[in-house]
């Protein structure tokens, strides 16, 4: 399940090629016994130099099939495609990738994907992300990168993460709470939490685990939620970002098969509607989200949504999603994945590493 949200495209800036030249050697062609690290390598030279952007520099030695396929392609004096941040951006992530033998998917994965997931705010420690300290992260240490699991987040919050899955954050969560040490490395205990309940969205939960997990952060822009409880959660926060909630949250509550799960319904949006009131107060949507994000950690709030969440099944939640989403009351676009298609290219079976790699 992928829950989409609306984005707001930045004016792209027009990357020019370096003046630098190369006296280098031009091989381009595979041989017959061509590994898929060598193909790849080649074929992303090629598009280094279709949009005129130079390569990294560790990249231009002679044995370098990246460099071979750059080479070769400039001798071919074709017209330069156009060229923005973004494709710079997109070449770099998956120069990163190749040289790291990480599985790229590049049928999704595209400048304009990454142009829908920036973001000028780090979703962890909320600091406005400048050049040096922007960096994309794979939520899913096992996974490539992939659609769905991509995230925008600060250097510093990304270094810190590592590879910990969703449970290892949670437990240096704890860990920063009990104390004596409250800052692990640059983080503290609820930047950890933020952490552990992203790992949580592109992880397979039990639902019952699922449905207890304050939204501390709201799912990124174009992330897979893999838990439809908390698809629905974000659904139902998400309402109250924008201007008739109220009225939605009663539409959505028509939808519940019992005079139960309205009543606990209610409850719920009653514990919520206080930090509401005081968010439409705000002046940008960055503390807007922030304040309802905060709204989860109230122990109210989260008790009313345990009693009303874990009455529902995982496909209930998933079904009251997709009816939302139909008669039009999500206030973002909801995309909803087969199991097989919501890790496409995410290369799970291999670690997230490219088939040959992985031994």
């Amino acid at each position: 399940m992928q829950i989409a949200h609306p984005t707001t495209f930045a004016h792209p800036t027009q990357v020019h090629s370096s003046s630098a030249q190369y006296e280098l050697a031009i091989d381009a062609a595979p041989t017959p016994t061509a590994s898929r690290h060598e193909a790849t390598g080649l074929a992303l030279g090629r598009d280094y130099a279709l949009y005129g952007i130079t390569p990294p520099i560790e990249h231009l030695y002679a044995q370098s099939p990246l460099q071979r396929g750059w080479m070769a392609q400039r001798a071919r004096r074709l017209p330069l495609l156009d060229a923005h941040a973004y494709t710079a951006q997109w070449l770099a992530l998956r120069t990163h990738a190749w040289a790291r033998g990480r599985a790229f998917e590049d049928v999704q994965l595209t400048p304009n994907y990454l142009q829908q997931i920036d973001t000028d705010y780090c979703p962890i420690t909320r600091d406005p992300l400048e050049a040096g300290s922007r960096s994309i992260d794979r939520v899913r240490d096992d996974a490539g990168y992939a659609a769905g699991n991509l995230v925008v987040m600060s250097a510093l919050a990304n270094a810190a993460k590592g590879s910990r899955d969703h449970a290892e954050l949670m437990a240096m969560a704890r860990s920063c709470e009990l104390g004596p040490i409250t800052h692990i490395g640059g983080l503290n205990a609820t930047e950890w939490e933020r952490l552990a309940v992203l790992a949580s969205y592109v992880t397979e939960l039990p639902h019952e685990v699922a449905a207890t997990l304050p939204m501390v952060v709201l799912p990124p822009n174009r992330l897979r939620l893999f838990n439809p409880i908390q698809a629905l959660q974000a659904l139902i926060t998400r309402q109250l970002t924008r201007p008739g909630w109220s009225a939605r949250l009663a539409r959505l509550e028509a939808l519940l098969p019992s005079d139960g799960l309205r009543s606990d319904f209610n409850r719920l949006v009653l514990a919520l509607a206080p930090r509401v009131l005081e968010a439409v107060k705000l002046s940008t949507p960055e503390q807007i989200r922030w304040a309802l994000e905060d709204a989860w950690r109230q122990s109210l709030v989260q008790k009313r949504w345990q009693r009303w969440a874990l009455q529902l099944s995982a496909e209930q939640a998933e079904q009251l999603v997709a009816r939302a989403a139909a008669k039009g009351l999500a206030t973002t676009h909801v995309q909803c994945h087969s199991k097989q298609l919501a890790t496409e290219g995410w290369a799970l079976a291999d670690h997230g590493y490219q088939a040959e790699m992985a031994a």
